[in-house]
């Protein structure tokens, strides 16, 4: 079963520095019929402002992952024991940050003239309590043309960058006319989210912004009618 949520149904807020989408309930936006896809808590669309950001703010107990769209993202953390990070990434870049016992955070753009457009994710974690910490990597987009790529697994997994779930997120970059498959196996459901173009999904028409919640499908393919950048979870 795939269920489609139409781009422009989600909750929207803008503010003077950031234009943001929300696909699950979030801040003042809330929706009892989406607040959460399995352990996928938060999907927020966000497009920030040159020179602006998120102030230093704290979480616990969740896994956060920034994926940069275009713009530059600049990330300042502060763990206590487990140490400080400053890092400034690019697009197509991917952040994670498990916030375990506690983390507070900085997330900015750094650029004074360009915006920066970027997927926050949060994932529920397989417990409470984790140590905090905080890794990063730049996806080159060979890695993602035309196939899906592993970016963020959980510890027993393939993907370079760790989370405390099983969850698996992918990305792809489609050229027009080709596709990609992905098997899901048993129990297991998707989150589809197409970030630009044109797609479909097993035969459903998908375009920029638009989501899908895929339950009790057995092989998804995709297959893009215009250039297209898609984002794909693999969840428990």
């Amino acid at each position: 079963m795939i269920t489609i949520r139409d781009a422009a149904t989600r909750g929207h807020n803008k503010w003077s520095w950031l234009d943001t989408w929300h696909t699950f309930s979030f801040g003042r936006y809330i929706d009892r019929e989406h607040v959460q896809f399995r352990t996928l808590r938060v999907l927020n669309d966000d497009k920030v402002d040159a020179g602006k950001g998120f102030e230093p703010h704290p979480h616990e107990n969740m896994e956060i992952i920034s994926y940069v769209v275009s713009g530059r993202l600049a990330h300042k953390d502060w763990m206590g024991q487990a140490g400080t990070h400053e890092h400034e990434s690019g697009a197509g870049s991917v952040q994670v940050m498990s916030a375990g016992t506690g983390v507070t955070h900085s997330e900015f753009n750094p650029s004074p003239t360009e915006q920066v457009h970027l997927y926050q994710i949060w994932i529920f974690p397989d417990r409470e309590g984790h140590k905090p910490r905080y890794a990063q990597r730049d996806i080159p987009e060979t890695e993602k043309r035309n196939k899906l790529a592993l970016l963020v697994s959980g510890e027993n997994d393939a993907a370079p960058l760790k989370i405390h779930q099983d969850a698996r997120f992918y990305a792809t970059l489609l050229s027009p006319g080709h596709s990609v498959s992905h098997r899901l196996d048993n129990g297991r459901g998707a989150y589809v989210q197409v970030v630009r173009g044109h797609v479909e999904l097993n035969g459903h028409a998908l375009r920029t912004g638009d989501g899908a919640a895929v339950e009790r499908e057995s092989d998804l393919v995709l297959s893009a009618k215009e250039e297209s950048e898609v984002l794909l979870f693999d969840l428990a």
